[in-house]
């Protein structure tokens, strides 16, 4: 691969030109929206079947999938392309339950946390509130650190430069515009979306010698061998990282409530997961392919050497293009979420976060936020490890919240204790940065009282255990109340 694609100039001209596009879409049609907080945050609660399906599609497909799927395939196989597929999917899926009972409960809600306020307590409600505006902050880091990365491979635009731009140009519509500015962009960015991964899937598969499935068999046969156990164990370890935390996006749950009715909302669902699902499939199954053409490829850029083994301009103007329509879908949709949740519960956090101007002081924070944001991608630093943290506390708390929707003999302190300990009890088998020991593996107690299988899927069984001891610290308590 060659060391630059495209001039720094030319990549700028491009992110402006694909920015100016969207703001001047966005100030457009700020006309047509109504200035106040529930319309900030959930807009006027009409959307249609095709609005929330492509809204949904577009900021579940983050800049992300460029990269992870398909680094995932190099190591993880067939099993870690279907775990990425479906914990991409499954949250749509089971919103089809939760979604609309939480509509009937809260025909006039905003969020997840109003729920859990009701059903938990305060208490509770602060634990969920933090852990989910820290899992969305690092999701924001994540995507201008993508694609800030991304323009730097293309084009060896400074980090700093394209982490700005990025952010300013998402600011300049979606603080004013809100929800339904996101849900409105996110069609235009949707169909770009779409329209050069189908372009992908013919230029990569037309360009091989042979049929795909008989090439990845031929030069890589253990990345699909059903005796190949990290198959399993990365598939698991996915399915369960992203499935759990997408439940707590807040994003996902503007657009539960944001349907016209319950009919819309399980259909858009149904699409949208069939959608992401067959668009993730597709990312990590490039990587197979890749891994199969050349074994020795930086699993981070698997995706791309395929794509730009030819050395084809458009093709290249094409993926950044992608890349950017992915990451400002995907940024717009974590910001007003982030700020909806501000405007919502941060008086819970701060009595100061309440009253008229909460609006303004909401984005005054998510200016703030963004500075910060922007330190972290213009660093460049990996922020993997701290993604995956962000994963294991929305798995430690996932069994208990979710679970409260059906029983609601959970109490505050059952909630609290069943949280707590799967948390810490997750942790104690949460790999450290070089991924070979945990707390308990290797610092509690040696290495060596420990089997092979444990200390090559520390991560898969500290996500197994967070969420497995709620489940059984809950389940517990139930069968003892029912024997009373």
């Amino acid at each position: 691969m060659k060391d630059i694609y495209l001039s720094t100039q030319t990549t700028l001209i491009i992110t402006l030109v694909v920015g100016a596009f969207f703001i001047a879409l966005g100030y457009i049609n700020l006309k047509k929206i109504s200035d106040n907080k529930k319309s900030h945050i959930v807009g006027d609660r009409n959307e249609s079947i095709f609005s929330l399906t492509t809204s949904l599609s577009a900021s579940a497909l983050g800049a992300w999938i460029l990269f992870g799927p398909a680094s995932a395939a190099t190591w993880g196989g067939i099993g870690a392309v279907i775990g990425y597929a479906l914990g991409t999917a499954a949250p749509m899926l089971f919103l089809l339950n939760f979604g609309p009972k939480i509509r009937r409960e809260f025909p006039n809600g905003m969020s997840l946390t109003e729920f859990v306020k009701r059903r938990f307590g305060t208490g509770i409600l602060k634990i969920i509130l933090i852990l989910i505006l820290f899992y969305l902050t690092i999701f924001l880091i994540a995507e201008v650190t993508a694609i800030a990365f991304l323009l730097n491979l293309i084009s060896k635009t400074p980090l700093w430069i394209t982490s700005g731009l990025t952010l300013i140009i998402c600011l300049l519509y979606i603080l004013r515009g809100g929800f339904k500015l996101s849900i409105i962009t996110d069609k235009y960015q949707f169909i770009i979306v779409l329209s050069i991964i189908l372009f992908s899937i013919f230029l990569i598969l037309g360009n091989l010698e042979i049929n795909s499935y008989e090439l990845i068999k031929k030069n890589s046969a253990k990345l699909i061998s059903k005796n190949y156990i990290p198959n399993y164990t990365a598939g698991l370890t996915f399915f369960i990282a992203v499935a759990a935390t997408n439940l707590f996006h807040q994003g996902n749950w503007q657009r539960v409530f944001a349907a016209k009715n319950n009919f819309i909302l399980k259909k858009s669902l149904i699409y949208s997961s069939i959608i992401s699902f067959l668009i993730v499939f597709w990312m990590g199954y490039t990587g197979l392919i890749s891994f199969s053409l050349d074994p020795k490829i930086k699993p981070d850029l698997a995706f791309f050497k395929i794509m730009l083994s030819n050395d084809n301009v458009l093709i290249i103007v094409s993926i950044l293009i992608l890349a950017l329509a992915l990451t400002l879908s995907t940024i717009d949709t974590l910001i007003n979420a982030i700020s909806s949740l501000i405007i919502i519960d941060g008086k819970e956090i701060n009595k100061f976060l309440s009253g008229r101007e909460i609006k303004n002081k909401s984005n005054k924070l998510i200016l703030l936020l963004c500075v910060i944001v922007f330190i972290f991608a213009s660093k460049g630093y990996s922020i993997l490890y701290l993604f995956l943290f962000a994963d294991l506390l929305c798995c430690a708390a996932v069994v208990t919240i979710f679970y409260g929707f059906f029983k609601k003999k959970i109490n505050t302190r059952l909630s609290l204790v069943s949280i707590i300990l799967g948390l810490s009890s997750g942790l104690l088998f949460f790999p450290s940065q070089n991924f070979q020991s945990s707390l308990l593996v290797g610092n509690i107690m040696s290495v060596e009282n420990f089997s092979p299988i444990i200390l090559s899927n520390l991560l898969f069984i500290s996500f197994i255990v967070a969420i497995i001891v709620p489940f059984v610290i809950i389940t517990t308590y139930s069968l003892r109340n029912s024997l009373r």
